[in-house]
């Protein structure tokens, strides 16, 4: 057997990563989840109760990397879904060893590891809400610039790709950006160093081996110019639209990005296929009293409305499908996605015994996490779809993960 790549799970919430990665040859050597808004640490109570306590760590983790980022043990891969926040550079140091983030703390505690652990990682595996390409408003795709910049002045090469899993046959539309990063020591760098990009893009890059695509259009070529600082006060100022596509890669500073449609011809999942029979309980059923309350929420909507301070204006919504459709793949789960009050966002099927809303068993199966995963005492239904709607498919970081191993072993 291979030996395996070590790795360490930041922002774990409930192991979405370590579920993907410890189906090939990885090991988890370090974990950590902490929740700031809460008083109950829940995920982290479900991470220990399905991995274990040992070498889980539930505590702020830019507390642990400003105390000694070398209590954090050596890895050879860093995993993360971090949150995504406002990734822009305050002021440098005094020593202009690093730069510190206003709001994005938790993208400088990972950047922190990598600046100062003695023994780096030598890859990287994230994972964002795919509008971190175009945010700010303001300045389209700052935030991205940061980032990637950062990591170029750390050493390493990245890619990157948004990926809806329900285009590669999965049964949750979730629309996520994957990125992927490779320090210079490595031979994957080096390859890539000497590789067509368009083809490291299209058909020989890890994303696209895992996911194939089609190239949609022509590749655009642009250098990162700047400092951390500069990059926050002036990129893309005037720019409407941001420079950076659905598919990507940076090496040495120059930023290789395009537009990609998925290439997948096999077998989908759709909604239909992961619901529960005849083993729901009747608290997910839609009360009749609350069914015009709910078809109104999901209804389209022309309507004259006032604020507080008592200024009129007209408000229009489209309408939804409701119930929603068994025979695609489901909506993108959201975090308010238990609980009984009417919403136009929550999912609705229609049911033997009449319309009702997802179980938790059904939001684990949306996310292709493991039947009942977040059941645990003292963690309500709501909660467990919480859970969910912070979660990645697993399924995505599967395939990917076994096209990394598998590439980091032959090079």
């Amino acid at each position: 057997m291979s030996k395996k790549i070590k790795v360490i799970e930041l922002f774990a919430g409930v192991g979405g990563f370590r579920l993907g990665l410890e189906k090939s040859n990885y090991k988890i050597v370090w974990s950590n989840q902490w929740e700031p808004s809460t008083k109950k640490q829940h995920a982290s109570m479900v991470y220990e109760a399905r991995f274990g306590k040992a070498n889980h760590s539930n505590e702020n983790i830019n507390e642990v990397v400003s105390r000694n980022v070398e209590e954090i043990p050596d890895h050879d891969l860093l995993v993360g879904g971090f949150p995504c926040q406002d990734y822009s550079v305050a002021t440098t140091l005094h020593n202009s060893k690093g730069l510190k983030g206003k709001k994005g703390v938790l993208w400088w505690s990972i950047h922190k590891i990598l600046e100062n652990k003695k023994n780096k990682p030598k890859y990287l595996f994230l994972e964002n809400v795919d509008r971190l390409l175009k945010s700010p408003v303001s300045q389209r795709g700052r935030d991205f610039a940061v980032m990637l910049q950062s990591l170029n002045n750390l050493g390493y090469a990245v890619e990157w790709r948004v990926i809806n899993a329900a285009e590669y046959g999965m049964p949750q539309r979730r629309r996520r950006i994957f990125f992927l990063a490779y320090h210079k020591s490595t031979e994957v760098y080096k390859t890539l160093q000497k590789s067509n990009k368009i083809d490291w893009i299209i058909k020989e890059g890890t994303i696209a081996s895992a996911f194939p695509v089609i190239q949609s259009n022509v590749m655009q070529e642009f250098q990162l110019r700047g400092n951390l600082v500069e990059i926050t006060n002036e990129f893309n100022k005037t720019g409407k639209i941001s420079p950076f596509l659905n598919t990507g890669l940076l090496i040495k500073g120059k930023v290789y990005t395009t537009k990609t449609k998925p290439k997948y011809n096999g077998q989908k999942t759709v909604l239909g296929d992961i619901l529960q029979n005849g083993e729901v309980s009747s608290e997910f059923f839609i009360d009749e009293n609350d069914k015009p309350k709910w078809e109104y929420l999901k209804g389209a909507k022309k309507e004259k409305r006032k604020t507080k301070n008592g200024f009129e204006y007209n408000y229009t919504e489209g309408g939804m499908i409701y119930p929603d459709a068994l025979d695609n793949a489901s909506r993108t789960i959201i975090t308010g996605e238990g609980g009984k009050s009417p919403s136009r966002f929550k999912h609705v099927v229609d049911s033997d015994r009449g319309l009702r809303r997802l179980t938790p068993v059904e939001l684990e199966r949306l996310n292709m996490f493991p039947i009942n995963h977040t059941k645990l005492d003292n963690i309500t239904d709501a909660k467990r779809a919480f859970f969910m709607g912070n979660a990645l498919v697993v399924g995505v970081v599967e395939k990917i993960g076994d096209v990394l191993f598998r590439k980091i072993r032959s090079l």
